[in-house]
């Protein structure tokens, strides 16, 4: 049985595509109004028309997650618009661009670790007040497989989605007792834009799973809704693996 979300309000980062998109439009389709944030306004404005064609309720806020004023303007604009808010998924982020440690630039690191890790510790400050206000809410972060296991030549990713972890465990213990369930999921590889023109990377990275295949959004996105959902009441500070076997083995 679906969970029924009507009268709540989730905000989605990153939502302009892939596993954010997918995710935004599975709490609309539960009931959910839904706040799909993105620094980029065509990614984000085609997922609230994804949503709003079918007779959903969704509208855009662009911001950019590792700006501290973007992301209290972001969580600002969404409590003014619907008056609360009661989900938030904080999956926006960006990927590596590859090399051993040593050869990764200061400004590569620097870049993965205030979008990836900064920026979801900006957006729980910020959600987090409301939710405290309020009585209460449910927050899902965006990890990775990469942040429970070394993984070659990812340095700053990994290290980013390993802070994600210990970062999600460490809020869910200061506010269990206040009624904010926090989790993240980790997801291993899915197919999403990331991987668009590269078969060869896909086909490489598919070899190294259990079931032979990549995961799809919706699959990710069903887990966050799960999370956020009372069937999973009893979840807190958890790191929900999605990786078809990958970390198994």
């Amino acid at each position: 049985m679906q969970p029924d979300f009507t009268g709540k309000v989730a905000l989605v980062t990153g939502g302009g595509s892939g596993i954010g998109r997918a995710t935004a439009i599975a709490f609309a389709s539960r009931g959910a109004r839904v706040a799909v944030a993105d620094i980029a306004a065509k990614g984000g404005q085609e997922t609230v028309s994804a949503i709003t064609k079918v007779g959903r309720d969704a509208f855009f806020v662009q911001a950019d997650v590792a700006k501290a004023m973007d992301v209290e303007g972001m969580v600002c604009a969404v409590v003014e618009r619907c008056g609360r808010l009661d989900f938030a998924v904080n999956n926006a982020g960006v990927g590596s661009p590859g090399g051993l440690t040593h050869e990764y630039t200061e400004a590569d690191f620097d870049r993965i670790l205030d979008i990836n890790l900064k920026g979801v510790w900006l957006c729980m400050k910020y959600e987090l007040d409301q939710m405290l206000v309020q009585g209460g809410g449910a927050i899902v972060n965006m990890a990775s497989v990469v942040g429970l296991v070394g993984f070659p030549e990812d340095t700053a990713y990994a290290a980013s989605k390993h802070g994600v972890v210990g970062l999600t465990r460490v809020a869910a213990l200061e506010y269990a007792s206040q009624g904010v369930r926090i989790n993240c999921v980790c997801p291993g590889p899915v197919r999403t834009p990331i991987y668009d023109g590269q078969p060869d990377v896909e086909a490489q990275r598919a070899g190294t799973i259990p079931i032979g295949r990549f995961g799809d959004p919706k699959e990710v996105a069903e887990a966050i809704v799960w999370l956020c959902s009372s069937a999973a009441s009893y979840v807190h500070g958890s790191a929900l693996v999605l990786d078809g076997g990958f970390v198994a083995q």
